[in-house]
């Protein structure tokens, strides 16, 4: 019998605060979070990734993607194109986190959730205000490639586990839970793995 494709949630930011606000909310949500994958930039290829999604116990698995701030596409935009891509592999959604990055195109979202928690229709800074002079752009450093390989659920953040300490690991990293779990609810992912209703703010 086949394995059904495993349920992966794309994250542009891999430095060591993000890495540890993603873990925590992967935590909360019975999935898993591939740690190995944290890093600026990425230290892992995109098939050393999709080797340890699988090996994952539990969906949903996040993964996390860093340019570093590389011109062109770096090895977090190289990885995120053959995870997308894999047969193996059903990315149920991306967080497009802000940075203060230049020279990038930038992804467009419908949603972000913003500083406060609430998911407003449209774009937010790396601190997570939202300014409607973004039309609708997320500018960070590893999001370019999410519109043109056509990911589902894509929604705007600013700077995980910082934003001036709202969505710090001491305050439960609140934000990005709130970016995981409509993502989850989203694609229709309910089942969190371990039978727990996934938290809410």
């Amino acid at each position: 019998m086949d394995r059904q494709p495993r349920k992966v949630i794309l994250v542009t930011d891999g430095d060591h605060v993000a890495q540890k606000a993603v873990e925590t909310v992967a935590t909360e949500f019975g999935g898993r979070c591939i740690s190995l994958s944290a890093g600026n930039p990425t230290p892992l290829r995109g098939s050393q990734m999709v080797e340890l999604i699988k090996m994952a116990p539990h969906d949903p698995v996040i993964v996390m993607f860093d340019d570093n701030g590389d011109f062109g596409r770096g090895r977090g935009e190289q990885a995120i194109e053959y995870v997308v891509q894999h047969p193996e592999i059903e990315v149920i959604g991306a967080i497009a986190v802000a940075s203060n990055t230049r020279f990038v195109h930038g992804a467009t979202v419908a949603y972000s959730v913003d500083r406060h928690g609430r998911v407003v229709e449209a774009a937010v800074d790396k601190d997570g205000y939202a300014d409607e002079e973004l039309k609708h752009r997320i500018y960070g450093d590893t999001v370019d490639i999410l519109n043109a390989l056509h990911v589902p659920n894509v929604i705007g953040i600013g700077d995980i586990g910082k934003m001036e300490g709202i969505d710090s690991l001491q305050n439960g990293c609140p934000i990005t839970r709130i970016a995981v779990q409509w993502i989850l609810e989203r694609s229709g992912t309910h089942d969190t793995g371990n039978g727990k209703t996934p938290p809410h703010l």
